[in-house]
């Protein structure tokens, strides 16, 4: 008899990648993967294939070629990326789509990769925290948070996965370290004292393997993960020892953050408003005792520094002249 299959959806992005990869990895083999892409052509792709993976084209705005994916499949990783076109209407709609699929197919475990809607927690226009699109506080946080519902109302057997902070925003989202006007640098987090949860970006494939490798006993529950939760000092800190020069907290305010006006600034800058304002609940949803119960090996954050330093775009020192 073959082994289950796994959907992953975004099989070659951070999460979906980081997944088909732990499936493949498994000695055990304990599941197959079908890596579903949009580019089945691609070097990602190609490598997975090479692996053993049955590569899949599917888009998430193309509903057939959704319900083809899901076809056959015992479990299905279900992901969104709300930073490709920055609308939380057409993340909906793309969960709504996996979650139709999903319900038609008869798949028996999905794996939602979600956030907290945060209108939960604050109701929008009271003042806390500025509207945003009209009706949103956090937009990529509460569209994935609203989309849990398109899995509950058709009784998909489901774990919603609570992700936290991808450590891997210094490399790639203008995240890390930057230089002063004297030359010194500093790390900007606007959170106060409050400790954020993150995690290393290919930690949350393997930690979604260990929800599929527990099987039904964690259907209908909510799993968060973190590898740490760090105030911005003590991520200074970490960051100082890692690149071996000061590193500062910049410490500033969700409104100057906002204020940078970067596409998004004002997005996150809710986001580290709400994760300061709620850090008890926040940080307790996700238990760094669950994590590595699920995946073991998951890094802290020297740990993914020690790998990953070298690829921060930290703007060298500059050199003195006679």
């Amino acid at each position: 008899m073959s082994q289950p299959l796994i959907t992953v959806f975004g099989a070659t992005g951070a999460q979906g990648g980081g997944l088909a990869r732990a499936i493949l990895d498994d000695p055990q083999r304990r599941f197959r993967v079908r890596a579903v892409t949009r580019k089945p052509e691609g070097e990602a792709a190609k490598v997975l294939a090479s692996l053993g993976a049955d590569v899949f084209p599917a888009d998430l705005d193309d509903a057939a070629s959704v319900s083809r994916a899901m076809s056959g499949a015992h479990g299905a990783f279900c992901v969104t990326n709300f930073w490709e076109h920055l609308s939380p209407e057409r993340e909906i709609a793309q969960a709504s789509a996996m979650a139709r699929a999903a319900s038609a197919a008869g798949v028996r475990h999905v794996v939602w990769s979600t956030l907290e809607d945060t209108r939960d927690f604050v109701k929008p226009g009271s003042g806390a925290m500025p509207v945003l699109l009209g009706k949103y506080n956090v937009p990529h946080y509460d569209g994935k948070g609203e989309a849990n519902r398109a899995f509950a109302e058709r009784r998909v057997p489901t774990t919603l996965l609570y992700t936290s902070f991808y450590w891997d925003n210094l490399i790639h989202f203008g995240m890390q370290p930057r230089r002063r006007q004297d030359g010194s640098l500093a790390f900007t987090l606007p959170m106060g004292n409050a400790k954020l949860p993150g995690i290393a970006a290919a930690d949350i494939g393997p930690c979604a393997y260990g929800v599929f490798a527990r099987g039904e006993e964690l259907v209908g529950k909510s799993v968060g993960i973190a590898g740490e939760h760090l105030t911005g000092a003590q991520m200074a800190e970490q960051l100082a020892l890692a690149l071996g020069e000061p590193v500062a907290h910049d410490d500033i305010s969700p409104e100057a953050y906002a204020a940078l006006g970067f596409p998004g600034a004002d997005d996150l800058a809710n986001m580290f408003r709400f994760k300061r304002d709620f850090e008890r609940c926040y940080c307790a949803s996700r238990s760094l005792d669950c994590t590595r119960e699920l995946h073991p090996k998951v890094q802290t954050f020297a740990a993914w520094l020690a790998r990953n330093k070298s690829r921060l775009p930290v703007e060298p020192r500059a050199v003195a002249t006679a």
